[in-house]
């Protein structure tokens, strides 16, 4: 059982992370173009415009998947209570594999909004 509670913890920490560091993001986001704090890529570090719009579109976006992957995070732990430590262990790792995906998918998400909204220059095309 302890096993279990740990995996399922261990489950909730990647979608945790989203839902707090979205919400970061969206509030209090990077107010200067940096490489150690938010969405840093070279599209978004074009400018101050592309920089403001990563950081909010990004962190809008965590905050919503991050919501979306917890439950089911947690409710596909549900029916191995109890089971034996390689079952949970494997079904542990296939859902933290699954939210880990997720969440590096957000990367081409955003990129397709910035080249969506700015050239590649960063200049806005709306």
């Amino acid at each position: 059982m302890v096993f279990w509670i740990f995996t399922t913890l261990f489950n909730f920490f990647t979608p945790a992370l989203m839902i707090i560091f979205g919400r970061i993001m969206v509030k209090h986001p990077p107010k200067s173009i940096n490489t150690s704090y938010g969405y840093c890529t070279s599209m978004s570090r074009k400018n101050q415009d592309t920089w403001d719009f990563a950081q909010i579109y990004c962190g809008k976006l965590w905050w919503k998947i991050g919501w979306i992957i917890m439950p089911f995070g947690i409710i596909i732990m549900i029916p191995v209570i109890g089971k034996n430590i390689d079952i949970i262990g494997m079904l542990g790792t296939i859902v933290a594999i699954v939210q880990g995906t997720i969440m590096l998918l957000t990367i081409f998400i955003v990129e397709r909004a910035l080249k969506k909204n700015f050239d590649k220059e960063g200049n806005r095309l709306i």
